[in-house]
């Protein structure tokens, strides 16, 4: 191959890369760069879910507090403790104020650990209050449970298949627990895709688009928590452990350019 061949090969590359590169548009980037969490896009979600969703659905012990949602040093960072009798954490979401349809969300976090511990990034449908879940849809993009160590949990629940029966593939990570990560998914209108570190970890298409298999062609908020034990995280819970801090340092969502 000749210098010019390559010079003009290497010339299309870039311009192809440059022209997918273009089309990926930026609509939502949080570095959690201020001094206090930015209620103009996140809601602090508070209390046991008492009375519609007691246990927040999950028989969890914890009580969502905003006094365990921090932003510090450019990351947020939500806390679990123990208090007595009782254990508190923090949940925020972007419901009313972010919610689009399709995209790719990215993320780094450092996990907390421990027996009980469960913290996660998520997303609800954002038709939740009219339809109730799981008609709502629900993504879960990281669920980490203290008490399986390298484990990771990315889950799918539709009407179809939902809670012990969801679409869930179980990664075993070797230093998940270490430091930070970088998870991702694609989510479109045919599969959703999920990432850790660059590699995929579970592709979901499902057998049909119905919306009792895939009630996933709608719009969907984040929601960002740190549950305490539960169905799914406990029951038991080991409170040699606490505080725990799962930390999140940035969040950014694409969408293809139309």
């Amino acid at each position: 191959m000749t210098k010019n061949i390559k010079y003009a090969l290497t010339s299309l590359l870039g311009i192809f890369s440059f022209t997918l590169l273009a089309q990926e548009k930026l609509i939502f980037e949080e570095n959690f760069d201020v001094t206090e969490l930015n209620t103009e896009i996140w809601n602090y979600e508070e209390g046991d879910g008492c009375p519609n969703l007691c246990g927040w659905g999950n028989n969890e012990r914890q009580i969502y507090n905003r006094d365990y949602v921090a932003v510090e040093d450019g990351k947020l960072v939500i806390t679990a403790v123990k208090d007595g009798e009782k254990y508190f954490s923090g949940r925020i979401t972007t419901k009313d104020k972010l919610e689009f349809q399709f995209g790719e969300i990215e993320f780094r976090a450092k996990l907390a650990t421990g027996q009980g511990i469960w913290p996660a990034v998520w997303m609800l449908g954002a038709d939740i209050n009219e339809v109730s879940w799981p008609a709502s849809g629900e993504i879960d993009m990281l669920e980490y449970v203290g008490k399986e160590p390298g484990m990771l949990y990315t889950s799918l629940h539709t009407p179809k298949r939902h809670a012990d029966n969801a679409n869930t593939q179980k990664t075993k990570i070797e230093g998940i627990e270490d430091g930070f990560h970088v998870y991702k998914v694609d989510w479109n209108k045919d599969f959703i895709e999920f990432f850790v570190d660059g590699t995929s970890v579970y592709k979901f298409e499902p057998e049909s688009y119905d919306s009792e298999t895939y009630p996933f062609r709608k719009k969907f908020y984040l929601l960002v928590n740190m549950a305490i034990g539960g169905n799914f995280g406990g029951p038991e819970v080991d409170d040699a452990i606490f505080p725990q801090k799962f930390y999140v340092d940035y969040i950014r969502v694409k969408q293809h350019a139309e």
